[in-house]
């Protein structure tokens, strides 16, 4: 029988065949350094690709369970001198998997639930925050915790891991515009993401107010939905291009300078929204013109350069020890590594101080510390000793999932760190 085409942009023979099988990722890969087996590192996982792919073998379950093992951090491809592209590959492995392999029923229905009927619906996820908040603030947390129950079903650690639902949602900010203040230097849009509306929307209203401090009309399209990031990361390739067609409906790329957001996940695919198409589709060219535009909030800032005035985070104006933990899509999927560093060094008195092996992955990885949490808590606490010794009070970083896996780090390891987005920092740091 044949199968149906994988959709979108897909990798040919030279894409695989670029791995020299040298090994220079293996210490930069997440997986290989916790396990120390080649069939979880980059060149194995390529190698295992190879077989299913090139020689039509079979999409195992020892096949399946190893590219699911993998972070899709991509700092492989930071350390590879040949320009492999493990993120396209690994990424068309998955939508390989999910298209030749059926999964567990309860893996099944709930991908399905999360990926197909939550995740590209608003009014949803805003009707399971409520939810979720209820349960957060009506003490039925406290119980659960205090019961042991969790424990028992093994949701313990899982349920360590939820965001904490916000107070006001950000979606009545969507379809609004926020003028410059003083002289407008820029407009952009702002993409506000999905989950982020109900759980970080003080960092979405915090990346506004610090824009228009810095000369930027402001945005917010309606009829914005998830940028299709976790969808594609999942295999499925279909929901994430549908996610992309509503976006490049909803933003208007003639009235703006740029797209930004304060998501290095989201940013990562909306930079590359054409690879979700082929160049003989409709889209294609209005995807590649939306990609040129996505910007990092910090590569944005960063470049423009900031024109409002700041004060030092310490009211005593003493200096204030920071470190900044690099995220990966920000540093390996767009290779950003300068723009936040240097927002934080603008502010008076701040002391930035390099994390070790800030490059390694934190371990949230979008879902990954759901789905595999063992090793996310074990790349967590790592980050944690390694955050420990700078002494740094504040742990500075660029993309939600890492602030929730961080503070959940600093609560599961008694660290009393302050987690902050590079944003968040910035926005205590103006002068009002």
């Amino acid at each position: 029988m044949t199968q149906r085409p994988i959709p979108g942009l897909n990798p040919v023979y030279e894409d695989y065949a670029r791995c020299v099988h040298c090994g220079l990722c293996l210490n930069a890969c997440p997986t290989y350094r916790l396990w120390n087996l080649e069939a979880d590192s980059p060149r194995g996982r390529i190698h295992q690709m190879i077989h299913v792919e090139q020689n039509n073998g079979p999409v195992t379950d020892s096949f399946v369970e190893h590219i699911d093992k993998c972070l899709d951090c991509r700092a492989c491809e930071t350390a590879c001198p040949s320009g492999v592209e493990y993120g396209k590959l690994v990424e068309y492995a998955r939508a390989r998997i999910e298209r030749d392999y059926r999964r567990p029923l309860f893996s099944r229905i709930a991908r399905d639930v999360v990926y197909r009927r939550l995740l590209p619906h608003p009014k949803r996820i805003a009707a399971v925050a409520r939810i979720l908040r209820f349960y957060q603030r009506s003490g039925l947390q406290t119980m659960a915790r205090a019961s042991g129950l969790l424990k028992l079903l093994g949701l313990a650690e899982r349920e360590r891991l939820l965001p904490t639902v916000d107070s006001h949602f950000f979606d009545d900010r969507l379809g609004k515009t926020f003028p410059a203040i003083g002289t407008r230097r820029a407009r952009v849009a702002f993409f506000a993401g999905c989950v982020a509306n109900v759980t970080f929307a003080e960092l979405n209203d915090a990346t506004i107010r610090v824009l228009t401090a810095n000369g930027c009309d402001v945005l917010v399209p309606g009829g914005q939905l998830c940028c299709g990031a976790l969808a594609e990361h999942a295999g499925i390739r279909d929901v994430a291009r549908d996610l992309a067609r509503q976006n490049l409906r909803a933003f208007a790329l003639n009235e703006v300078d740029a797209i930004v957001t304060n998501a290095a996940g989201c940013g990562s695919t909306l930079k590359e929204y054409d690879h979700l198409f082929t160049s003989d589709e409709p889209e294609y060219t209005e995807a590649a013109a939306f990609a040129e535009k996505a910007r990092d909030v910090t590569e944005f800032l960063a470049a423009i350069g900031l024109s409002a005035p700041l004060k030092p985070l310490a009211s005593d104006a003493s200096s204030v020890r920071v470190t900044y933990q690099d995220s990966c899509h920000l540093l390996h999927g767009q290779k950003i590594r300068e723009a936040p560093r240097k927002l934080l060094r603008s502010i008076p008195g701040l002391e930035l101080v390099e994390l070790p092996y800030s490059e390694i992955c934190c371990g949230s990885a979008g879902v990954y510390n759901v789905t595999e949490t063992e090793a996310s808590l074990e790349l967590l606490a790592e980050k944690m000793r390694h955050a420990e010794a700078t002494h740094a009070p504040i742990i500075a970083t660029a993309n939600p999932g890492c602030l929730l896996q961080l503070r959940a780090g600093a609560q599961l390891h008694g660290t009393n760190r302050r987690v902050l987005h590079v944003i968040e920092v910035l926005d205590h740091a103006l002068i009002r």
